[in-house]
């Protein structure tokens, strides 16, 4: 399930949702503050972003909703599968997150996880809500350069 690219890192879960709901402004990368059984459930492949989101708390950044599985060999000590999860940034990078999310419709969303180096990255989004013709257009938008790409390639 894992795809790796070709600059090292390899791709673990992606959020599709959220490029269909939002328009993502700004990325950045955070690490994420993990429990073994969580590491090990990760590297499975068993980790969940559909509904999740970041949120700014006494100046430190937590994910919630992110949905791990429980690893499939731990014992009863096993983790909590939608406990948040405490995410690592910079304070610098805290500061100007919280300076973006009081801003009125923009929200935290992560957009991937991956491994970078052995570690697990998440990938956050600066995202403002899609409105539903917003979603309509940008599907139109991609049905017809589908279909640019179909006749391009027939003429061939």
């Amino acid at each position: 399930m894992a795809v790796k690219s070709t600059s090292g890192e390899k791709l673990i879960a992606k959020n599709k949702k959220a490029f269909h709901d939002y328009f993502i402004l700004e990325k950045m990368e955070a690490g994420i503050s993990l429990l073994g059984t969580e590491v090990k459930a990760i590297r499975e492949g068993r980790l969940n972003l559909k509904d999740s989101y970041a949120l700014v708390r006494a100046g430190e950044v937590f994910l919630l909703n992110c949905h791990i599985s429980p690893y499939s060999h731990g014992n009863r000590e096993n983790h909590d599968p939608v406990r948040s999860r405490k995410l690592l940034l910079h304070d610098r990078e805290i500061r100007k997150l919280i300076g973006k999310t009081q801003e009125k419709g923009l929200t935290l969303v992560p957009l991937r996880v991956y491994l970078k180096r052995g570690k697990i990255k998440v990938e956050l989004g600066v995202a403002k809500g899609k409105k539903l013709y917003d979603k309509r257009e940008t599907e139109r938008r991609k049905e017809a350069d589908k279909e640019a790409k179909a006749a391009i390639k027939y003429r061939r």
